[in-house]
């Protein structure tokens, strides 16, 4: 608006008006995903990759002594238990730095935190308690099941949470948001992976 106010001030004036040859201001081009890229980015908020199944044997003792600690006895229990994690990519919280897309060129290039590993589930029909036994003077700890189920919970995420299986993860991640992105306009899609910010 100024710059036209300027040169309608000159022709008015009847002289001739140049704009200035000299250095020119420093300038910083953002190129910036299009809505239709970016709402296909968010839209798609949680990306399950790869789901991890688990077999797991939990053999827990409850050691006790009785008669004033002069007997040892215990309580013990072998549980089967099988289960599994799913191993996600979140992109619901996605900034403007994560997502960059050139419009001539067509690609997108994605920053994305690690894989992280969700919350085992046991699966009710294939996890049971094998074998318990409890001693004649020992007193039935009825905690223990619940302790051997948080045993396999654990179990089963620590495997999940492996190299290889991140690795994995990130393998089918880059395949899977490629072939989604590449519908929604892209031409390439390229993910750049980042430490995760909170342990999972």
């Amino acid at each position: 608006v100024l710059v036209s106010a300027l040169l309608a001030g000159g022709a008015a004036a009847g002289g001739v008006f140049y704009l200035g040859q000299g250095a020119e201001p420093a300038s910083t081009v953002e190129v910036r995903a299009t809505t239709t890229i970016r709402s296909a980015v968010r839209d798609i908020a949680r990306l399950e990759v790869t789901e991890v199944n688990v077999e797991k044997v939990v053999d827990l003792v409850d050691r006790q002594k009785s008669m004033f600690g002069l007997v040892e006895t215990e309580d013990a229990m072998l549980l089967v238990a099988s289960g599994s994690a799913v191993i996600t990519v979140e992109l619901g919280e996605l900034g403007d730095a994560d997502v960059r897309f050139d419009e001539e060129t067509r690609v997108l290039r994605l920053r994305l935190e690690e894989p992280r590993v969700g919350p085992a589930r046991l699966d009710a029909d294939k996890t049971y308690v094998y074998r318990r036994d409890t001693g004649v003077l020992a007193k039935r700890n009825e905690q223990l099941e619940g302790r051997a189920r948080k045993e396999a919970t654990r179990a089963i995420e620590d495997a999940a949470n492996t190299p290889e299986m991140i690795d994995r993860a990130k393998k089918q991640a880059e395949r899977q948001l490629s072939m989604l992105l590449t519908r929604a306009g892209a031409k390439r899609v390229i993910i750049e992976w980042a430490k995760r910010s909170d342990p999972s």
